[in-house]
């Protein structure tokens, strides 16, 4: 299943790691540090305006998506299971 993050951008939920609020990620000298190290990881999917960040075993999406939407769409496969 696939976990559909901005336009025609989505990932598979296997390769997902973890969804974090933009804002706190970046509020963070730890966030920060992670973001900066991996900057050639990071896709901007949000114009510029991320609400969250997506973690997968192969980048960081910044999407326009809040956590709470992610959530719940990631949340609908995995009651299906």
């Amino acid at each position: 299943m696939f976990l559909h993050l901005e336009g025609d951008n989505s990932i598979r939920l296997q390769d997902l790691v973890s969804i974090h609020a933009y804002r706190e990620m970046c509020g963070s000298k730890d966030g920060k540090r992670f973001l900066s190290e991996n900057r050639e990881a990071v896709k901007d999917l949000s114009g510029g305006r991320p609400k969250s960040a997506v973690v997968t075993t192969d980048g960081i999406y910044l999407s326009k998506l809040s956590v709470d939407t992610l959530y719940k769409r990631s949340q609908a496969f995995f009651h299906r299971l």
